[in-house]
């Protein structure tokens, strides 16, 4: 089993999600100096990318790959809503 497998598979996946909170919380703590859009859409992305990488776990599948498509999804919804609430 390559490396990379062993990362993304159900077992590791709690480890997975921990490095995804971590990240996203290191990430968040520079957001002072954002504008309030760039914050929005950051905060989306690292929502969805850690709602994604469960729901691959969860349900068998990479939680790389869910983690890559909720911080898509996440991005999208934090631009969408900004847009809403300007």
């Amino acid at each position: 089993m390559s490396r990379v497998t062993a990362l993304v598979s159900p077992r590791h996946a709690g480890k997975a999600v921990a490095v995804a909170l971590s990240v996203a919380a290191l990430g968040l703590g520079g957001c002072s100096n954002m504008t309030q859009s760039e914050q929005r859409i950051l905060s989306g992305a690292a929502i969805g990318t850690v709602g994604g990488a469960l729901v691959g776990a969860a349900t068998g599948g990479s939680t790389v790959w869910g983690g890559v498509i909720g911080a898509a999804a996440g991005a999208t919804g934090g631009y969408v809503y900004d847009q809403v609430k300007r």
